[in-house]
């Protein structure tokens, strides 16, 4: 079973948390909780990868904290 790192960010309009995997089109949800966004998530992306494994456009590295002074 393959895994995917998802970015979680929380929409200031709806309240909603929002997660999309970095490169990989179409893979991506919304859902109230993160368990509500886990169960979507997988479900899109389950879908996405009925049609093959997919061709990532970029490969997550991580995250970075920037200081400005």
């Amino acid at each position: 079973m393959p895994a995917f790192t998802a970015v979680i960010e929380r929409c200031p309009d709806t309240g909603l948390l929002v997660g999309y995997v970095p490169g990989f089109p179409g893979a991506h949800s919304q859902g109230e909780t993160l368990d509500e966004l886990h169960e979507n998530l997988a479900a899109v992306i389950g879908m996405l990868l009925e049609d093959g494994e997919p061709r990532l456009e970029s490969e997550f590295v991580g995250t970075q904290q920037v200081r400005v002074d």
